[in-house]
C-alpha cells in the first residue's frame, strides 16, 4: 500500500512549485506604482513630394501588366487624349479620382510614406494603405501608379496617365536656315 500512496505525496511538492513559477513572473513593487507605457505616437502624416496641383488637368489613360509593354502602354495613353481622364481639385486640397470598382470619383490626398515613396488614396487612411495608388514614376508630363493591393493591382495593372495639351505634342523641328555664307 506504501508504493501506492507515493505518487499522491508527490503531488503538493509539484502543485507548490507550480504556484511558485506563476508568482516570479508577477512584478510586485512596495508602495510604488509602476510607470505607465506611453500611448503610441502617432506620426503625422508625410506631405508628398508632388504638390496635387502638380496632377490637375486632363490626361491619356492606359494600363500594363508587363514592364516591356511600357512604351507601348505610354503611346496608347497619348492616343486616348481624344477622349482624356480628367483630374480635378478637390475642395480640402486633395485630388478628384476614382478608386478602384468604384463609379463614382472622390477626394483623394497625396501622401509620402515613411519609405520615401508617394502615394494617391484615402486621406483618412495612413499612407501605402489598401486603397492607395503608389506614384511610381512621375516627370510632369507621365505619372505612372500602381495599387498596393495586390489582388487590385493584378486586375488593373499599372496605370500610365500622359498629360493632354501642349506638352504632349510632338515639338516643331527647327527650319534649316538657307543663309550662304
Amino acid at each position: 500500500m506504501s508504493i501506492l500512496l507515493r505518487p499522491w505525496a508527490a503531488m503538493p511538492a509539484a502543485l507548490a512549485a507550480l504556484m511558485l513559477s506563476g508568482c516570479a513572473s508577477q512584478q510586485f513593487s512596495l508602495g510604488t506604482s509602476p510607470a505607465p507605457e506611453p500611448p503610441p505616437v502617432s506620426a503625422a502624416p508625410l506631405p508628398a513630394s508632388n504638390p496635387a496641383q502638380d496632377l490637375v488637368g486632363r490626361w491619356g489613360l492606359a494600363a500594363y501588366h508587363k514592364d516591356e509593354d511600357r512604351a507601348r502602354t505610354e503611346a496608347a495613353a497619348r492616343g486616348q487624349c481624344k477622349q482624356p481622364y480628367n483630374i480635378s481639385r478637390g475642395p480640402r486640397g486633395g485630388v478628384i479620382m476614382h478608386l478602384p470598382d468604384q463609379a463614382q470619383p472622390t477626394e483623394l490626398s497625396l501622401k509620402g510614406g515613411p519609405d520615401g515613396k508617394n502615394y494617391i488614396g484615402p486621406g483618412e487612411e495612413p499612407a501605402g494603405g489598401p486603397r492607395d495608388r503608389e506614384i511610381v514614376g512621375f516627370d510632369g508630363r507621365v505619372l505612372v501608379t500602381r495599387f498596393t493591393d495586390p489582388e487590385v493591382s493584378g486586375r488593373y495593372g499599372t496605370s500610365v496617365y500622359v498629360r493632354c495639351g501642349a506638352e504632349t505634342a510632338p515639338r516643331p523641328k527647327a527650319a534649316k536656315s538657307s543663309k550662304k555664307t
